[in-house]
């Protein structure tokens, strides 16, 4: 009977502790593991053409892309320069043509 007794306390002392890991893993690994696949599908599909930012915060337009170094070259006022794809951080293409909100 003693024995019984005290492996329910060992689960409800372990009760709080996995619940403080359901919590962090639904309030801060999903949401940045999903954040990284949006980063990911974002780069895959930047095309020539399509007006970006980099993390930097230099803004330019794509004009070559680079499959064997995973590179892209960018215009910018300038003249060119050569990024990783993990560098460009937003497309400002669909946002320069969206319709102006009243």
């Amino acid at each position: 009977m003693m024995i019984l007794q005290a492996s329910a306390g060992g689960f409800g002392s372990m009760l709080p502790f996995l619940a403080m890991i359901i919590v962090i893993y639904f309030f801060m690994i999903r949401p940045q593991m999903t954040k990284q696949k949006k980063e990911k599908k974002f780069q895959a599909e930047i095309s020539k053409g399509t007006r970006v930012i980099t993390s930097s915060g230099i803004h330019g337009k794509i004009v070559e892309l680079h499959e064997s170094d995973n590179t892209v070259t960018i215009e910018t006022g300038a003249g060119k320069i050569k990024f990783e794809r993990a560098a460009i951080s937003l497309d400002l293409t669909n946002k320069l043509n969206a319709p102006a909100k009243k």
